[in-house]
């Protein structure tokens, strides 16, 4: 199998998988206009899971990592406990992302995207670190430079939010309801690396306890993400929190175009997961924070290609510069917290 040992190489593949997981949503408006989020996602899920197949039986299964194994062979090495816990951090990451959506669309992008989006990345990170101190003793991450990169990056979020808010000729005040939502999300997507972390096979320098490597890690995690798809999104289907309610004989009569833009987004997330897991033996902790900054990705999305920010009022440049400036400081610093 293919994995990273040099940290100058992981820090580029984390930056990969930052852009991979701020940009595949881009695929949605990219699809039919009447292609609702809970048709798209059935797409999303099968594409999470043909690409991490797709990465196992390539990647995973070539090259002459010391000790490695191919994917099969690692199939055979794989015990229960390290399955569970890969296909557990697919399921919590899936009903976060599904809250998620549902939290942008009650509450609006400017309150579900921050909220939602700024507590998992803090508290994955946090969580993280933790876990790292736990199972190996120590972490590849100095506190000090990691959490002040932590720090200007949700910052650098928080003036985003301000941003839209400037946009907004009419700002509805936030439901009760958005704001639960956010952090209900937030909460479910923090842990989802670290839990699925847990199951890996510490010879390859990860902060598991488990038997997989990072390839079978990610299967198990897209199979898991896969499976709960079949019970959650139903769930938002029948009760949506904006629109009608949507039947499944909807996504039979879509095209080819949108399904295929469905299983591109998923595919574009999972070659996110794949790189980072492939390169964390160089800190968990730095991989999760690196790959995680998606949310001032997809605003970057926002603002240079779909021109979400045109005809913002005065001043409203100002405060996007400012956050520019600040995430890529953040961004230094967590690169340079690997100790």
């Amino acid at each position: 199998m293919f994995l990273v040992h040099n940290y100058a190489l992981a820090v580029f593949f984390f930056v990969v998988a930052m852009t991979c997981w701020g940009s595949w949503a881009n695929t949605q408006k990219l699809a039919a206009r009447n292609w609702r989020f809970e048709l798209f996602y059935w797409d999303v899920v099968l594409g999470l899971l043909l690409f991490s197949l797709l990465a196992a039986f390539t990647l995973g299964s070539l090259g002459s990592e010391p000790g490695g194994r191919t994917f099969l062979e690692d199939l055979s090495h794989a015990d229960a406990k390290s399955i569970a816990f890969g296909m557990l951090g697919g399921v919590i990451w899936n009903l976060g992302n599904l809250l998620l959506v549902a939290a942008i669309a009650v509450a609006g992008l400017a309150v579900g995207f921050p909220i939602g989006g700024g507590i998992a990345w803090l508290g994955g990170t946090i969580l993280g670190f933790i876990i790292e101190i736990a199972t190996k003793g120590e972490s590849n991450s100095n506190p000090v430079l990691l959490f002040m990169g932590m720090a200007l990056a949700i910052a650098a979020i928080f003036l985003s939010m301000l941003s839209y808010k400037r946009l907004t000729a009419y700002q509805k005040k936030a439901s009760v309801k958005g704001i639960l939502l956010s952090v209900l999300a937030g909460l479910f997507i923090a842990p989802f690396y670290t839990v699925t972390m847990y199951g890996m096979d510490p010879a390859f320098g990860l902060s598991g306890t488990g038997t997989l490597t990072p390839y079978s890690g990610a299967v198990f995690f897209a199979l898991g993400a896969f499976l709960s798809t079949f019970i959650f999104n139903p769930f938002f289907m029948a009760r949506p929190v904006e629109g009608s309610p949507v039947k499944m004989s909807e996504y039979l009569k879509g095209s080819f175009k949108s399904h295929l833009w469905g299983v591109l987004g998923g595919s574009i997330w999972m070659f996110g997961m794949v790189v980072s897991f492939m390169s964390s033996g160089e800190g968990s902790t730095i991989a999760y924070a690196l790959s995680n900054a998606a949310p001032v990705v997809a605003i970057l999305w926002g603002v240079f290609v779909w021109k979400e920010f045109k005809g913002a009022p005065k001043g409203t440049n100002g405060l996007l510069a400012t956050m520019f400036f600040l995430f890529l400081v953040g961004l230094v610093l967590i690169t340079m917290s690997n100790s």
